[in-house]
């Protein structure tokens, strides 16, 4: 159960990690391997430097994700991968508001998942030819003293019109967030319906962050 708990944390850690880039930095979207591995360093140093003010203010977390992460997410791919096959029976009208819910949602999971960063390392494997491909999977190993590794493949989709390569999910362990997303949402979709799914949303979106870590007392 601590494997698990550990390997779901991670999920969220480490796919903010890699899609938070700053704009001096947007070049690196024209090369998945070199975004990925560009952009987790920059992450983790920014979070050791600001680690007096998030410790005094967990909700900072919001801000770097808003600020660096956000622009370089494909939030509608995502919130409409987890729709799945019940992206037909959502009314069309409800489409742009379940996006924007989502994008919040994002947000709020990415920054609650931030919290629990306590600088683990990360070793990418060597990049892979991709041209021509529309996805890539950028493979690395998360290592933490006294835990084994975790193999984590991070997926990365160009846009057809920008021609940039943006993260959208990441698989540890055999674990997928997007598809964990879509199990999640799923019966409430089905039985419910889209508002319903909008409200859960919601609700998690007013949850306030609180720098705990694994193993730590609730």
């Amino acid at each position: 159960m601590k494997r698990l708990m550990t390997t779901t944390g991670l999920i969220g850690v480490l796919l903010s990690m890699v899609m938070a880039i700053s704009p001096a930095q947007a070049q690196d979207t024209e090369n998945p391997y070199q975004l990925i591995q560009g952009v987790a360093d920059k992450t983790f140093n920014r979070i050791k430097q600001q680690r007096d003010t998030i410790e005094s203010n967990p909700d900072h977390l919001r801000t770097i994700v808003e600020q660096e992460l956000l622009p370089y997410v494909d939030y509608k791919f995502a919130a409409l991968k987890v729709l799945g096959r019940h992206f037909k029976s959502v009314p069309r009208e409800k489409l742009g508001e379940y996006i924007k819910v989502f994008r919040e949602y994002l947000v709020t999971t990415y920054a609650l998942a931030m919290a629990q960063y306590d600088e683990q390392e990360v070793v990418f494997q060597q990049g892979m030819q991709y041209d021509g491909e529309k996805v890539v999977t950028v493979r690395a190993l998360v290592k933490e003293d006294g835990r084994p590794d975790i193999k984590i493949a991070f997926k990365v989709r160009k846009d057809s019109q920008t021609e940039q390569w943006k993260a959208y999910d990441m698989v540890a362990e055999g674990i997928s967030m997007l598809s964990s997303k879509q199990s999640e949402m799923e019966p409430l979709l089905r039985q419910e319906g889209i508002e319903a799914v909008m409200a859960k949303m919601r609700e998690k979106n007013e949850q306030d962050i609180n720098l705990k870590r694994e193993g730590s007392k609730e």
